[in-house]
């Protein structure tokens, strides 16, 4: 006798009640696999292969890990009427899936393991917007850093790609588990969240010829992102995760921005003046340091050449950048975006930029204030998304991703 196979939806019980205007408290919940002897949790850490980066830990996955070659942000809003049982359902079957899909195996329900198998790190990463704490109805726990960003004075903010409720970031060195692994990840909010966007990104497999396999990624300006990153773990975990005790320990803050780059324009400048604007050479070197220096020499914005003119001119991007003290260290983790053609026909590309911080009000804020203020970069870049996200803390096998924060 043939078994037959259960739909997504049978999957879900009281998944329905997850919808606008139907009893929006109950619980998704899961059945068992189905498979003799399957394992429902997804592989430890000592059981997973060179090819997958654990789920579960202290700490999410996707902040501190090295960074992949491909990202998918995809940023949700949840259904009028959904509540805490409700947030609490989605983001257990999200737990459940993004765990098992990270450690190269199918998501519950899904008919063909294919796909699932040899992804390539992939992590999942989950952050909360104001929203989705107002639903879960604890608002107050939202972190002030994340519900009060500000607009800046250079933006141009557009609606497209504004806050959402949730934030899924989902990266890997393969384009194709990328787009997997978002396709199965949506099929879990479809009763009670709507897409609002997906921002693709991509950043170069590996340095180019010549330079250290160290080297930071370059991004569509040619100039590397990233140098100013802590490279110490202990001072990097200092600048990132949330000090304890409360409900963020070992999580973080990230703020998302969209910048729309003019390549066109870009292009037509002089190496000279790129440098100028940047502070740094385009091998990455500080303007401060012999040619060829480690672009992770620190950028000294005061030295002064035989005039007495600082080397580094007071608007470049680097000095602007810098941070003043250790409240404004962040860990930026930036992707090249390229989405075809504006309606005149100019190319609709620029940089995904993310940055992961302890606090966000402390960290963010005071920098891109700086650099709003007077960044020679601003010529070329224009802030067109912004959105601001509660980074939960890492979860056990068996748990889910938020429990600690809104329960």
């Amino acid at each position: 006798m043939t078994r037959a196979t259960p739909s997504r939806r049978a999957l879900l019980v009281g998944s329905a009640a997850l919808a606008a205007g139907a009893g929006a408290g109950a619980v998704g919940m899961r059945l068992s696999d189905g498979d003799a002897g399957a394992n429902p949790v997804a592989a430890r850490p000592d059981d997973a292969g060179p090819t997958t980066v654990s789920f579960y830990g202290e700490h999410q996955a996707g902040i501190t890990t090295a960074q992949q070659t491909h990202v998918s942000l995809v940023g949700l809003d949840l259904v009028r009427g959904v509540d805490a049982r409700g947030v609490e359902g989605v983001l257990r079957l999200l737990t459940d899936d993004a765990a098992r899909l990270c450690a190269g195996r199918p998501p519950l329900g899904a008919l063909e393991a294919v796909p699932a198998v040899g992804v390539r790190r992939l992590t999942v990463t989950f952050g909360f917007g104001p929203g989705l704490f107002a639903a879960a109805g604890v608002p107050q726990r939202c972190p002030a850093g994340v519900a009060s960003i500000p607009a800046f004075s250079t933006d141009k903010l557009e609606d497209l790609w504004g806050q959402t409720d949730l934030l899924l970031q989902i990266c890997s060195d393969d384009p194709t588990g990328v787009a997997y692994a978002q396709r199965r990840l949506l099929r879990d909010t479809t009763h009670a969240m709507t897409l609002r966007w997906a921002q693709h990104g991509f950043m170069p497999v590996a340095p180019e010829p010549g330079a250290p396999q160290e080297s930071s990624p370059r991004n569509l300006m040619g100039l590397r992102d990233g140098s100013a990153n802590e490279r110490d773990p202990a001072q990097a975990a200092a600048a990132v995760w949330s000090p304890g005790p409360g409900p963020m320990a070992g999580g973080t803050q990230l703020v998302l921005r969209r910048v729309r780059l003019d390549l066109g324009r870009w292009d037509d400048i002089d190496t000279a003046a790129k440098q100028l604007a940047f502070g740094r050479r385009m091998d990455g070197s500080p303007l401060t340091a012999p040619p060829g220096t480690s672009e992770f020499t620190v950028v000294d914005r005061t030295a002064v050449d035989e005039a007495g003119f600082t080397v580094v001119p007071p608007n470049a991007h680097a000095a602007r950048a810098q941070a003043r003290g250790a409240a404004e260290r962040m860990l930026r983790r930036g992707y090249n975006y390229a989405d075809g053609l504006h309606a005149d026909g100019r190319p609709d590309e620029g940089l995904l930029f993310l940055a992961y911080q302890a606090d966000a009000a402390t960290a963010f804020v005071p920098v891109q204030r700086r650099l709003a203020e007077a960044d020679a970069l601003n010529t070329w870049a224009t802030h067109v998304g912004s959105a601001a996200y509660a980074v939960p803390p890492g979860c056990a096998p068996g748990d889910w991703v938020g429990r600690t924060l809104l329960t």
